[in-house]
């Protein structure tokens, strides 16, 4: 059997995983590489979601921004200055259900955790948190953490390292557009280390 690539694609663990097993996949990779699989695709997806609307200039609040004239005359938004984006906050975010990325826009210099409509010191033209705040969600990831720990293959381990890789470049194209002031919490790589240094027991875990 041959080893996985460091930069293997989701396709490719998945194979690999089935050759590792003789075709038998536990329940737990299931569900964590099907979550992975809607991440992964999560600005080519025809369906909308809160990372791909934050994304979108047409919500941002322009006048905060600087703004040059294009030859037909429409704004063009200038986001190569980092003094000149948007501020918001990240949040690694870590319970039951999985793993999620908070978004915080960040308002007067504090962290905005209500809702705002048309506010002039607002990034966006409207903020709803209940809908916007959770950028996205990576279902059974601590579950699958932990089955990792006690019992994974080079095939899991890689599916973890997957996930990790995949939300760092999903922050990283939020650096190209926003100003980040902050990512607060353990990332998925620091939240596994834990995992490990406290033996599995991460029931007492505080981020």
């Amino acid at each position: 059997m041959s080893s996985l690539s460091p930069k293997a694609s989701l396709k490719e663990i998945n194979a690999y995983k089935k050759q590792l097993n003789w075709g038998e996949v536990p329940t737990i990779y299931q569900m964590f590489s099907t979550s992975l699989s809607d991440l992964d695709g999560i600005l080519t997806h025809g369906f909308d979601n809160a990372y791909k609307q934050i994304l979108d200039p047409n919500i941002w609040n322009r006048s905060l921004l600087r703004t040059t004239k294009t030859i037909n005359d429409s704004n063009h938004v200038n986001t190569s200055e980092q003094q000149n984006k948007l501020q918001i906050s990240l949040r690694h975010e870590f319970n039951d259900v999985g793993y999620e990325l908070h978004c915080y826009p960040i308002v007067n210099g504090e962290k905005l955790t209500k809702s705002m409509i048309n506010d002039i010191d607002c990034p966006f033209n409207y903020w709803v948190p209940e809908k916007m705040q959770m950028l996205f969600r990576i279902n059974s990831f601590v579950a699958f953490s932990l089955y990792c720990f006690q019992r994974g293959d080079e095939a899991d381990k890689a599916l973890l390292k997957f996930a990790h890789y995949k939300v760092e470049s999903l922050i990283a194209k939020l650096n190209e557009f926003f100003q980040v002031d902050a990512v607060k919490g353990y990332s998925i790589a620091e939240f596994y280390q834990e995992i490990a240094k406290r033996n599995g027991d991460i029931l007492t875990h505080n981020s």
